[in-house]
């Protein structure tokens, strides 16, 4: 029988679902996880000294460990979240810890005044790995794209040849790629642009998935570059029509307009390819990586690009403390290095096809979920009901109350992408919690 464990005893899963039934009708739902005092411990320094600009689960974990994640309490869960796609390679993967731990015994920090053992031999690794003349080595998401912002800007001015101070970038509503100051003054997201002025300037916005809105904006001279997400993750996990990201990098090409693509949620195998922009068989003038660059194990991020956009940034131009230090080099070469030769891009593909499928059958029974979307294992379930409602997130708190650990996205929809090192018999097990949770939810009475 399906068993269903909190802190203390394990439930058969039909007492979980009476349980679950009961607090269904309660839109709160607060108490649906059993936060334990030592749990609260922790919850409450975080909201005691912590700034509130999150709002999680009420779960705190300890440990993790390929798939799972445990507790402080140590009860033991899948993680459906992957840290946003950071965790690809599945937590602590033995091979980059080492790496990181030998490194770290060595030389971890030199800054960019000098040279260092590690550096080049990283940015040839990653070169060749991903077809590209150069890379500049930074840290966080946000400072990856923050860096290719500025080098297409530079190289409108001295390569293109539009004035000073001219330079567009076209970007796409409900895009995310950080929230910097510069990135937020193009967000469409009221919450993470309101209140956060004044806002730079140079950004075109255009509808996600319109090849004729962008074919339109880019008959301005002054456009520099087109920064685009091959999918939309934080937006719901919104998929563009097939032929829309080629369509738009020939526009591109056609306009001397550089395509910029922001892999860093959906790139290192996430959906299925190394590169989502790999489904269309094309490679972006501009490519920035992150989060899975390291596999979890430390901050890492990159710009890949051409000698002839790369090389208008000059010394003192740009850079990063940490930008390209010994121990991120060395952590992202032992990263990518597990991802092919795992095969991950090919176990996301394969089990991703199957998820989707599960998860269509689930929702012809059960309308409460309305559709599921995605490529490999970056997908999505929309509830069937408003943004505003608690359901989705109601949904996430009995997933972890039966192991599972997923988080909502703009309200109604659920995001699930599980490390990409799962197992087929894993991935069926994560179907089975996720469907006896929704059969709750559409029988609540």
């Amino acid at each position: 029988m399906f068993q269903v464990k909190d802190c203390k005893r394990s439930l058969s899963f039909s007492l979980c679902a009476r349980r679950l039934r009961i607090f269904a009708k309660n839109t709160a739902m607060t108490t649906l996880v059993q936060v334990t005092s030592n749990a609260t411990h922790y919850m409450e320094l975080e909201d005691k000294y912590g700034a509130h600009n999150y709002h999680p689960l009420p779960v705190v974990l300890e440990r993790g460990e390929g798939v799972y994640v445990w507790d402080v309490d140590g009860k033991r869960y899948y993680d459906f979240l992957s840290a946003y796609s950071a965790v690809n390679q599945g937590h602590c993967h033995p091979k980059i810890t080492k790496a990181l731990v030998d490194q770290a015994s060595k030389l971890a920090l030199t800054s960019r005044a000098f040279h260092n053992s590690s550096l080049g031999p990283y940015e040839k690794f990653i070169c060749e790995f991903f077809g590209y003349d150069r890379i500049l080595p930074m840290n966080t998401g946000a400072e990856g794209v923050e860096t290719a912002i500025k080098i297409c800007r530079k190289w409108a001015y001295e390569k293109k040849g539009v004035a000073e101070n001219r330079a567009k970038l076209i970007v796409c509503e409900h895009n995310f790629h950080g929230r910097t100051t510069t990135i937020v003054s193009f967000s469409t997201d009221p919450d993470s642009k309101d209140n956060f002025g004044p806002y730079g300037n140079g950004f075109v916005t255009i509808p996600y998935n319109d090849l004729n809105a962008l074919s339109a904006a880019l008959s301005d001279p002054d456009v520099a570059g087109f920064l685009v997400e091959p999918m939309q993750g934080e937006a719901g996990v919104v998929v563009p029509d097939e032929g829309y990201l080629k369509g738009a990098f020939d526009l591109c090409q056609k306009a001397n307009v550089l395509f910029i693509a922001d892999e860093i949620q959906t790139g290192i195998a996430r959906t299925g390819r190394m590169l989502a922009c790999d489904h269309e068989g094309f490679k972006p003038d501009m490519l920035i990586l992150g989060k899975a660059l390291s596999g979890g194990i430390y901050p890492v991020s990159a710009v890949l690009a051409s000698d002839e956009v790369m090389l208008c940034i000059k010394p003192g131009q740009h850079g990063s403390t940490y930008g390209g230090n010994p121990l991120a080099a060395t952590v992202a070469i032992a990263a990518l290095n597990v991802v092919r030769d795992e095969m991950l891009a090919e176990n996301a593909h394969r089990l991703g096809e199957i998820f989707r499928k599960e998860m269509n059958r689930i929702i012809a029974a059960h309308p409460i979920v309305k559709l599921v979307r995605g490529k490999g294992l970056l997908n999505a379930i929309v509830i069937n009901d408003s943004p505003e409602s608690k359901t989705a997130w109601n949904m996430c708190l009995a997933f972890a109350q039966n192991g599972l650990l997923a988080k909502p996205t703009h309200g109604n929809i659920i995001r699930f992408a599980p490390p990409l090192v799962i197992t087929e018999e894993q991935l069926m097990e994560c179907v089975h919690i996720i469907e006896k949770t929704i059969e709750v939810f559409s029988n609540p009475a």
